[in-house]
């Protein structure tokens, strides 16, 4: 059994193993204190979301970016004011050897997908289509074809579904010839 004294407050400690009971000291000698915890968050827009006044209900998109206790929410454009991140829209092209009937794999394309639409000549140079309004397919030769997309990730699985439905037709080209 010891006395512990703890920024100015005494506790007599017995200790886990002692027979005898636990004491402890008056609650007249424990200073008092009360915590209050606030369950209301409130949130600042600021820039660009903070130029139009909200009306109570209305909904905002952005970042909700909580610093040193604080919340603020910010538009998706002003992320690179605020931190050292940036967003970046990536545009990928791929050029794929393909020898088959640029007529066939729009075929085979609109089997599978709701949404294959030809491109008008002017706005593709050439023979073209899209796929899934996200995917663009463009006859460049008679022995290649290139596809073309803005990286995100339902693009990037249309562009897989599209990928091995190319190398499907190929196989079956090679497997028949």
């Amino acid at each position: 059994m010891f006395m512990a004294d703890i920024a100015g407050v005494r506790v007599l400690y017995t200790g886990d193993y002692s027979r005898e009971e636990d004491c402890h000291l008056c609650a007249a000698e424990i200073p008092q204190f009360s915590l209050y915890f606030n369950s209301e968050k409130m949130a600042k827009t600021i820039r660009r979301l903070a130029e139009k006044t909200l009306e109570v209900g209305e909904s905002v998109s952005g970042f909700l970016v909580k610093k040193a206790f604080t919340c603020q929410i910010m538009a998706f454009d002003d992320l690179h004011v605020f931190s050292q991140l940036s967003t970046e829209n990536i545009s990928q092209r791929i050029t794929i050897a393909y020898n088959g009937a640029f007529g066939v794999l729009k075929h085979r394309l609109k089997q599978i997908f709701e949404s294959v639409e030809s491109l008008p000549d002017e706005e593709s140079e050439g023979p073209a289509f899209r796929v899934h309004e996200r995917l663009t397919v463009k006859y460049e030769s008679e022995k290649h074809i290139s596809l073309h997309w803005r990286s995100d990730p339902i693009s990037d699985m249309v562009y897989d579904s599209v990928i091995i439905s190319i190398l499907l037709i190929l196989i079956l080209i090679t497997s028949y010839c």
